[in-house]
């Protein structure tokens, strides 16, 4: 099986063989085992047995392709009993006519679904699906104009994974010149905004792509250049008939029109970092071991300033006791209007000095499409993952939000632990995070050039330099107090010039920039970086003892190799 990190092909930072290297092979979870419901019922009528694989990290690529169905093919309204198949007596493999498999829709007790010519029932992976039932509106039918949508799911990994619910084939009589006829659905992209060229994309549909180097050297992201993390389409809203409900634990619900929300509380402007979960992961993979997601590297993070109320005021103003809530009440969750979901604390929902915004503007500008227009939560401090985009629903709860964006996708496991061990329940879903930094430019600056010079007077030479610059920044409002540099692959260090650059909020919620510049006499062949926060946290030296096989929070010592320029 190809790994995702070649399949992507994507440009490392750091050119080969320049800095110290993980000499630890990868490794790959291959393993499969048979469920104690290893078998439909049509296939044990006839003694077949069916592996199944219930790695629900690996599932999830498949899983993405289900979850974004937006027809279902499901006619069925209750269980019936079943026919025993056909066998071809070429390949004695079970043929199941096109009736039968629309009757394992939404309400059937075995749902399936065809890709090609071949029959698959998924019903044992569904109970373990992270997205709930938005499944089933893909089962009983073919999944094939699906996978023409998204077509990032065109891999060997997820041909592998659906290999694993294989039970027969399409009987031929239903076959149109060969294939199973498959209805033409509208593109759920075609109405996604025209993107910055500059970006570094990931993938297509859904869109994913990191901040370029000229936007990691700005305090302030340009709104064109602030990276992209999507896990569906941009959907189609109005900031006119845009709602926000909030319910309350009681079920009591509250309706607010984005006009109601600009007129009826307080604007607040807080500057606040945004960062996927999966930034610097291609690291991680790079150094250690394979590891699942998209291959990000240093981009996946972006400065912006963010207008809006204050969820707190909403909360307030909804009915609930913001300084007193009820003890039952633990989890705020949010829902998006493409039906992503997230939740965090209450603690932090109406925490007066947490800065939860409401958020309409970004930069001064109203948000555009890929960043949640014409409404989105900002959580400062946070993982992206719980800043929900177009945000429809506020709920209050006892339990965090049930979506896989909370109970599976975004948590962390020991190194030890591989994508079919992983209990999910027993690991926190990721919400602060940890102090993190990254060298976004390497330069060579000269006296000779008008430009160069005037950064070489501020540092007090007049020889050749290396100019280094990156980025540096602590979840939970913590301040970076100190950013350590090295030019020889960490043998000597010190200290960068963290530049004076000012945020509004209650906390240091955005990142600190940094420079550091020396003689280009004194460059060994590896830069290195790391960071420590105000409460002494600072990165970890190497990725191994951190790996865990999702590639979340990667934030190990950042390196960069250089190789000075011929004279």
């Amino acid at each position: 099986m190809q790994s995702f990190r070649n399949l992507l092909k994507i440009p490392a930072l750091k050119p080969k063989g320049l800095c110290r290297r993980s000499s630890r092979p990868i490794q790959h979870e291959a393993r499969y085992w048979r469920s104690p419901r290893s078998t439909s019922s049509a296939a044990r009528s006839l003694g077949t047995p069916l592996r199944r694989r219930h790695g629900l990290a690996a599932a999830s690529a498949f899983a993405f392709v289900i979850s974004a169905a937006i027809v279902t093919f499901s006619n069925a309204e209750s269980i019936h009993a079943e026919s025993p198949p056909i066998i071809d007596s070429e390949t004695q493999r079970p043929l199941f006519r096109l009736d039968e498999v629309r009757k394992h829709g939404r309400h059937a007790e075995e749902k399936w679904i065809t890709k090609g010519n071949k029959v698959y029932d998924i019903t044992d992976w569904i109970p373990g699906h992270p997205g709930g039932e938005v499944i089933l509106r893909a089962v009983g039918g073919p999944v094939d104009q699906y996978w023409n949508i998204f077509t990032i799911h065109k891999k060997q990994e997820v041909y592998d994974i659906l290999d694993t619910f294989y039970i027969g084939d399409v009987d031929p009589q239903d076959l149109v010149d060969g294939k199973v006829p498959v209805e033409q659905l509208a593109d759920p992209f075609k109405n996604d905004p025209e993107r910055d060229e500059r970006l570094i994309v990931h993938s297509a549909r859904p869109f994913n792509a990191e901040t370029p180097e000229e936007g990691l050297n700005a305090f302030i992201t340009p709104d064109d250049l602030f990276y992209v993390r999507q896990h569906m389409w941009v959907p189609e809203v109005s900031e006119h008939s845009h709602k926000l409900v909030v319910e309350l634990a009681d079920g009591e619900e509250k309706e607010y029109s984005l006009q109601d929300l600009k007129e009826k509380f307080k604007e607040h402007n807080i500057t606040a970092t945004l960062q996927c979960s999966g930034n610097r992961r291609k690291h991680m993979t790079d150094e250690s071991r394979s590891t699942n997601g998209l291959q990000w590297e240093g981009g996946a993070i972006s400065n912006a300033e963010w207008t809006g109320v204050r969820l707190r005021d909403v909360l307030k103003d909804a009915g609930v006791r913001i300084d007193d809530f009820p003890s039952d009440v633990k989890h705020v969750q949010f829902e998006g209007a493409e039906a992503y979901g997230a939740s965090i604390p209450i603690e932090k929902a109406v925490d007066q000095f947490g800065d939860v915004l409401l958020a309409y503007k970004m930069n001064g500008n109203p948000l555009a499409p890929d960043h949640g227009y014409p409404l989105r939560l900002l959580v400062p401090g946070h993982v992206a993952a719980r800043s929900v985009k177009w945000v429809t629903r506020v709920r209050l709860s006892d339990q965090e939000s049930t979506s896989q964006w909370q109970r599976r996708d975004y948590k962390c496991f020991g190194p030890n632990i591989g994508s079919q061990q992983a209990d999910w329940d027993s690991a926190p879903a990721i919400q602060e995070t940890p102090v993190q930094s990254a060298i976004t430019s390497l330069r060579d600056v000269t006296p000779h050039s008008a430009e160069d010079s005037k950064l070489l007077q501020v540092y007090g030479l007049e020889e050749d330099s290396i100019a280094v610059e990156g980025y540096s920044y602590a979840g939970g409002g913590r301040r970076i107090i100190r950013v350590d540099v090295s030019a020889d692959d960490g043998r000597t260090w010190h200290q960068a010039e963290l530049l004076p650059d000012k945020g509004k909020g209650a906390k240091a919620w955005a990142w600190t920039r940094w420079r550091w510049v020396l003689p280009r006499q004194q460059a060994g062949r590896c830069f290195v970086v790391k960071a420590v926060d105000e409460a002494y946290n600072t990165q970890p030296g190497e990725y191994e003892p951190n790996y865990n096989f999702r590639g979340n929070l990667t934030s190990s010592w950042h390196r960069v190799g250089y190789r000075a320029k011929p004279p």
